[in-house]
C-alpha cells in the first residue's frame, strides 16, 4: 500500500509535480525554486519523516524530526478552515528551511493547488503579476507592503491571507480591517507544524481571540500558560510558554510569553504588554528587553533602531504619558538594527545580549 504523501501533487509552471514526475529527476536551479525542488525530492520518498529547524526567536535554534502524515493533517486543517481547493493559487514567499515555508508547499500538495514563488524578502508583493488565492506572510512583509501603493493593492487582492511568526502591530490591523478579503492571524509553532488556531483580523467579526481547529484541546497550567493537545499534528501534549486566557466558547487570547516576563523590583512585567502600549509612540523598529540590576534584579531597557541620541530624552517624556512608573524603561539605547531571526521575529536572547553589551561599554567609558 502506497503511503498517503506519495499520492499528493501540486501544479507549478503548468506542470503537475507528482511522485512519478519528481522521480525522473528535477533540474538544478537557484534560489527558492531550487529549495522547492529539493523539498519535493525529499517529500516523494517512502521515508515518513522530515527534519525542520526552529526559528530561534526565544532560544537556540534546534532541529526537529517531524512526520509527513502529521504535516498533511495540519495542511488539511488549514485548507478545510479556509475552504481552499484544487486549482487555487498559493504563494510561497518564505524560506523553506522553516516550518512556515514547508507547510505552504504541503498545503499545495494536499489540496492540489497551483504554487507560485516569490523569493523570500521584505517585499513579496513587488514582483507579483498573477492573482493569489492563498498566501502566508510574516508581519514585517505585511508592514512593508502597506507602505507601497502598488504592493498594497496586490495585498488587497489576495483572497485568503494568514499572518504569522510574530505579533501584529495594532496600526497594521486597523489598516487591514478595510480589506475586502478574509485575513487571519495564526497561532502555532514548529512543534505543532505551523498553526493550530486562527483569529479573524477583518470581516464582520474581527477578534483578539484565536479559534482552535477541530481535534485541538486546550488547557492552562498553574503558571497560566497554554497546554495543547493536538494528536493530529503532535504526538505529545505540548506545554507552551505563552500566557493566555481561555474563554467559555473555547477561543483563547494570548497575553504574552512566560519567558518574556521581566521581574523588576519584585513586579513582573510582560514585555509584549509594554511593547503594545508604546508602539504608536515609538514608530521605528524597537524591542523591550532587560539587563541585570543589583537593586531591582532586572532593569527594563528599550532598544530603538536608528534614533539619534538627542531624541531619547523626548521619547522618554512621551513614554511617561502612557506607561505606569514601574513599566518605564530605565534606559533607552539607540541601535543600528534590532536583532531578528531568519524568519522575521525579534530575537529576544540576542536583544538581551546587545543591551548588556551596550551597558557594559557605557560603564567602561564612565570608568
Amino acid at each position: 500500500m502506497m503511503e498517503e504523501w506519495l499520492s499528493c501533487a501540486l501544479l507549478y509552471h503548468g506542470i503537475w509535480y507528482t511522485r512519478e514526475y519528481v522521480r525522473k529527476g528535477l533540474p538544478a536551479s537557484s534560489g527558492i525554486e531550487n529549495d522547492l525542488f529539493r523539498f519535493l525530492e525529499e517529500w516523494f520518498t517512502p521515508y515518513p519523516f522530515l527534519t525542520v529547524q526552529t526559528s530561534g526567536s526565544t532560544g537556540m535554534p534546534k532541529k526537529l524530526v517531524i512526520k509527513k502524515k502529521q504535516m498533511m493533517n495540519s495542511a488539511l486543517n488549514t485548507c478545510s478552515f479556509l475552504h481552499l481547493q484544487r486549482g487555487n493559487r498559493a504563494l510561497l514567499c518564505m524560506p523553506l528551511r522553516y516550518i512556515a515555508g514547508k507547510m505552504v508547499v504541503v498545503r499545495a500538495l494536499v489540496c492540489s493547488m497551483e504554487l507560485l514563488l516569490s523569493e523570500p524578502s521584505g517585499h513579496p508583493m513587488a514582483s507579483l503579476q498573477e492573482g493569489i488565492d492563498f498566501a502566508a506572510l510574516v508581519p514585517l512583509q505585511v508592514f512593508n507592503s502597506l507602505q507601497n501603493p502598488q504592493e498594497k493593492e496586490e495585498l488587497k487582492h489576495i483572497k485568503k491571507l494568514i499572518i504569522g511568526g510574530g505579533a501584529i502591530d495594532e496600526e497594521i490591523e486597523n489598516q487591514l480591517k478595510s480589506f475586502p478579503n478574509p485575513i487571519y492571524s495564526s497561532y502555532g509553532m514548529t512543534e505543532t507544524l505551523s498553526h493550530i488556531a486562527l483569529r479573524p483580523i477583518n470581516g464582520p467579526s474581527p477578534s483578539k481571540s484565536y479559534i482552535p481547529f477541530q481535534n485541538v484541546t486546550l488547557s492552562i497550567s498553574d503558571e497560566q500558560t497554554l497546554i495543547i493537545d493536538a494528536p493530529d499534528v503532535c504526538d505529545e501534549r505540548l506545554h507552551t510558554n505563552d500566557v493566555v486566557q481561555i474563554h467559555e466558547d473555547k477561543t483563547f487570547t494570548v497575553i504574552g510569553r512566560k519567558d518574556n516576563i521581566i521581574n523588576t523590583g519584585g513586579i513582573k512585567i510582560q514585555i509584549e504588554s509594554v511593547e503594545s502600549a508604546i508602539r504608536p509612540l515609538v514608530g521605528e523598529k524597537f524591542a523591550i528587553t532587560a539587563i541585570p540590576d543589583p537593586k531591582f534584579g532586572e532593569k527594563i531597557v528599550l532598544l530603538v533602531e536608528k534614533r539619534e541620541e538627542e531624541d531619547t530624552l523626548g521619547l522618554k517624556k512621551k513614554l511617561e504619558q502612557v506607561l505606569p512608573k514601574y513599566q518605564l524603561p530605565k534606559l533607552i539605547y539607540p541601535v543600528s538594527c534590532i536583532p531578528m531571526t531568519g524568519n522575521g521575529k525579534i530575537c529576544r536572547p540576542e536583544c538581551r545580549k546587545l543591551a548588556e553589551s551596550i551597558s557594559k561599554g557605557n560603564d567602561a567609558n564612565e570608568n
